[in-house]
Parts: C-alpha cells; sequence; structure tokens
C-alpha cells in the first residue's frame, strides 16, 4: 500500500511519478504508462469552478478515486492529490486478468485492452461505484515499481482548454499508450 502521504501534493508532482506503478482493481490490472494531472487553477481541470456534485471527489482525502463520465460515453479514472488536484489515468500495460479484460472490451488484441481512458476503465471494470473508494488494497490497489521510471513529460491530449500545459507524462515507446507522441 502507498502511504497517503504520497498523494497529498500537487497533481502535477503526483503524475510523473505515478508511472511505473501497478494498478489492480479486483482480478484485474495493469502497469501505469501514462497519466495527466489537473489542479484547480487549470480552466480544463473539473475543479476550475470549484465543487459541485459531480466533482465532490475531486475534493475528498488524497488517495481515493474520482470517477466522472467523459461526454456521456466513457467513464474516467483519476486519483485525487490535495483537494482540488486529481490525475487522470490515461493507459495502462495490461498484465493482470487479461481474459477478463479482453471479454470486457471485446477485443483480444492486448495493445487495444487498456490505451485510452475510457478503455482501462471498461477492461478493469471501473465505473460510478468506484468513485470516492481509497486506493488502500482493498477494492483497489496501487503497488510501487521496485525502481522508478523516467518518464517523457509533453502537453495534455484530448483537450480543448489550457493545451499548452505539459502536464502528461508516459513512458516513451510503449505500445500501450493512448495516443503515440
Amino acid at each position: 500500500m502507498i502511504d497517503p502521504e504520497f498523494f497529498a501534493r500537487r497533481a502535477a508532482e503526483v503524475a510523473p511519478d505515478l508511472i511505473g506503478h501497478l494498478l489492480i482493481v479486483g482480478e484485474t490490472g495493469g502497469i501505469i504508462v501514462e497519466t495527466e494531472a489537473y489542479e484547480p487553477g487549470d480552466p480544463a481541470s473539473h475543479s476550475f469552478g470549484g465543487p459541485t456534485l459531480r466533482n465532490q471527489s475531486m475534493f475528498g482525502p488524497s488517495g481515493h478515486c474520482y470517477v466522472y463520465r467523459s461526454y456521456g460515453l466513457h467513464w474516467c479514472m483519476n486519483i485525487v492529490c490535495r483537494p482540488g488536484h486529481a490525475v487522470l489515468l490515461r493507459a495502462l500495460q495490461p498484465t493482470h486478468g487479461l481474459d477478463v479484460m479482453a471479454v470486457r472490451r471485446g477485443t483480444q488484441t492486448e495493445k487495444a485492452l487498456c490505451s485510452g481512458p475510457g478503455k482501462l476503465t471498461v477492461a478493469l471494470g471501473v465505473d460510478k461505484s468506484h468513485d470516492g473508494l481509497p486506493f488502500d488494497g482493498h477494492s483497489i490497489s496501487l503497488i510501487a515499481p521496485s525502481f522508478p521510471l523516467s518518464p517523457v513529460q509533453s502537453v495534455r491530449i484530448g483537450i480543448s482548454r489550457a493545451v499548452d500545459l505539459p502536464w502528461r507524462w508516459y513512458v516513451a515507446g510503449s505500445p500501450w499508450l493512448s495516443r503515440k507522441s
């Protein structure tokens, strides 16, 4: 289990440090290979306008899930850092429960299982019921890597505001990224 203090920082500090962590949800999971940071002063962040019913988990305890529906289509999973700060999990290298993930996603193509925030949540079985849950090893586990990785930093993708902020981190050359850079 990760020390809760690990999460009690700015999202832009936590996001690169999450690269390489193993995320387990139930019997499925994988290694985090891509993240994005969102903070209160960021117009692309759900916390930009302050707390609402939709984003209340984003202002809750550090080290908990913030799950929301994107464009009414896909669930997205975030890790809450400081209040109003969250890290979007964009992609995983699948390692656990690949058969279960393949059924959920309707594909046997391993590279397509978790290569995007919506794909990742479908593969892991994450939905609104996970919103507010802690990454404490009960329903959701986060395990630190045995050695730190040095992720590449770039601008975020798939947003229309604050597109110039370099708050995306990923494993260079990973075939599991949501989008190649």
